[in-house]
């Protein structure tokens, strides 16, 4: 592999930052009328979508599963 191709590779593998995977919660949330976890699985299962954005949805289903766990155990 050469050095050009691994940073392409390198750029597409770049993960979400936590202000993006909020800001695209919030946007899921006002999109699909504050079920932010259903429609970031709806769009993720959408044929066509960018790996960029295919990213960002799984990251913001992470993080959601993450807050319903933390809020099922507080209960």
């Amino acid at each position: 592999m050469s050095a050009m191709s691994f940073a392409a590779w390198a750029a597409r593998r770049r993960s979400p930052s936590p202000a993006e995977v909020r800001a695209e919660v919030w946007s899921l949330g006002v999109r699909h009328h504050g079920e932010a976890l259903e429609g970031a699985r709806r769009e993720l299962a959408c044929h066509g979508i960018a790996p960029e954005r295919a990213a960002l949805l799984r990251a913001c289903i992470r993080s959601l599963n993450r807050r319903q766990r933390v809020a099922d155990t507080v209960r």
